[in-house]
């Protein structure tokens, strides 16, 4: 391991609020099919197997942060791969993304779902990559693991795909709300487990993925989610940087920073210093720049950057994200011009 002590990587001051010499940057889905490196791999194995063998799990992972030149690494996994343990199958369709066959739509479907999994043996090739991919790295940069949410977890299971109107999952909330908070039960504990095991496999900071909790309005998640992320967070206890993200509905945030999250990670459907103003200015905030505006010319994608660091207004505690996934369509060097340009404007 590096002599560099880990408390000292930007992005975990960044995460602590402390003073940084630039403002951090990485990019969700950093690792992926944007990069030619990615694809080559992808040609040889389908991508469950990658995900299942560290490997090359820890491979795209390292490729993604000496590529782009980013301060901090995300495991590369699925968000899915817990449903296995829970005993809920799932499959991918080329083209189409995650299929769940037999969906978890009622109570004796919820009551066949695991009530523990042991998450270090039941997926112990995730924590053999986070175990390669710390050595790897060797203190360059800090490593992220991540889990989704309870209730993105949920909507996947009980919709059985992705989703628009979310009809099956709030029907089973709206109906039978013992069921939905025995199924959301299950799934916390799983998450909360799996996510210690990732730290206890090496993980130096965790993000909570809620990528579909903007179909709720903010009573809906204060009384179907925001107990059991408030669980998720306190199982973790603080060991170390936590990162709450959720996409879709600005008016959640508040709420969001009450469940928990040293930082919480916000989309660009609202500017940065006002979702700053809403969390509070005793959290860190990640973010938020548009994924499309990689798409457009240079000159453009430079605009969106600083004005995003304007609104941070270089105080400490801001981490520049996207406002979701790096987009398949990017280009590495589209991507590398925007973590240099954040590295180079926000100097201190």
């Amino acid at each position: 391991m590096s002599a560099e002590p880990s408390d000292d990587l930007v992005f975990l001051k960044a995460c602590r609020r402390e003073p940084v010499p630039h403002t951090p940057i990485w990019l969700m889905r950093q690792a992926g099919r944007y990069q030619a490196s990615y694809q080559a791999i992808r040609s040889k194995v389908d991508f469950v197997g990658l995900c299942k063998t560290p490997e090359l799990a820890c491979q795209v992972t390292v490729d993604a942060v000496d590529q782009l030149g980013v301060d901090a690494a995300i495991l590369f996994a699925d968000i899915l791969l817990i449903l296995e343990p829970l005993g809920i199958g799932f499959r991918f369709e080329a083209g189409e993304g995650p299929r769940i066959d037999a969906p978890v739509r009622d109570a004796a479907a919820i009551d066949r779902v695991a009530d523990e999994i042991d998450a270090a043996a039941d997926l112990h090739y995730v924590m053999e990559a986070v175990r390669r991919i710390r050595r790897e790295l060797d203190g360059r940069v800090a490593l992220i693991g991540f889990a989704a949410s309870p209730f993105t977890l949920a909507s996947y299971a009980i919709e059985g795909q992705g989703s628009r109107d979310y009809r099956h999952c709030k029907t089973l909330m709206y109906s039978d709300e013992g069921a939905w908070n025995a199924l959301m039960e299950k799934m916390s504990r799983a998450i909360a487990g799996y996510l210690n095991a990732q730290i206890d496999a090496g993980a130096q900071a965790v993000q909570l993925f809620d990528s579909w909790v903007g179909a709720l309005s903010v009573a809906d998640y204060r009384r179907y989610v925001f107990p059991h992320v408030k669980g998720i967070f306190e199982a973790i206890g603080g060991r170390v940087p936590t990162i709450h993200f959720g996409q879709g509905n600005p008016e959640l945030y508040p709420a969001m920073r009450e469940a928990g999250g040293d930082v919480i990670s916000v989309d660009w459907r609202i500017r940065l210093d006002k979702a700053w103003d809403l969390v509070g200015h005793d959290r860190g905030i990640q973010g938020n720049m548009d994924p499309t505006a990689i798409l457009g010319s240079r000159e453009n994608m430079f605009a969106h950057a600083q004005a995003v660091l304007d609104q941070a207004g270089g105080r400490d505690g801001h981490i520049f994200n996207l406002g979701h996934g790096i987009l398949r369509w990017s280009t590495v060097e589209q991507a590398k011009a925007l973590v240099d340009y954040v590295h180079e404007q926000s100097a201190r």
